[in-house]
């Protein structure tokens, strides 16, 4: 399997070989505070899958041995390394890929964190695109 992704405005571009290891939507504090979403969905993969095509992220240690790689031109997170919990692993938020379809997730993770209201989100109302405004 080959994908590939990109951050919001293009600046970087990445590409993926190989099946993941997992494909998990994380409920955990720390994503919630840094992608301001109330899950972020990680495929991992072995960190020898990633080439980066284009631009350089930079990274930031958001947690002791925790290190997260975003664009620092538009802020898109990237990428997770960890290696005391992940050795060897690198998880791509599977959101930034071209076809971000291709991996569904296999589970929800640190659910322990996960916010009350996400447990009947799924119930909410749905319209297509925005609704109407009165």
């Amino acid at each position: 399997m080959t994908l590939a992704g990109s951050c919001h405005c293009g600046s970087i571009r990445y590409r993926l070989t190989g099946e993941p290891n997992h494909v998990d939507l994380c409920h955990c504090a720390d994503c919630r505070r840094n992608s301001g979403a109330p899950v972020v969905c990680w495929a991992g993969f072995q960190e020898t899958s990633l080439t980066l095509e284009k631009g350089k992220a930079k990274t930031f240690n958001s947690s002791g041995s925790a290190f997260r790689d975003f664009c620092s031109d538009c802020g898109t997170g990237l990428f997770y390394r960890n290696a005391e919990l992940l050795p060897g692993i690198v998880e791509v938020q599977s959101a930034t890929l071209d076809d971000p379809a291709a991996l569904p997730p296999h589970q929800h993770i640190q659910a322990a964190e996960r916010l009350g209201w996400m447990e009947r989100a799924h119930e909410l109302p749905s319209v297509q695109r925005f609704p109407e405004m009165a």
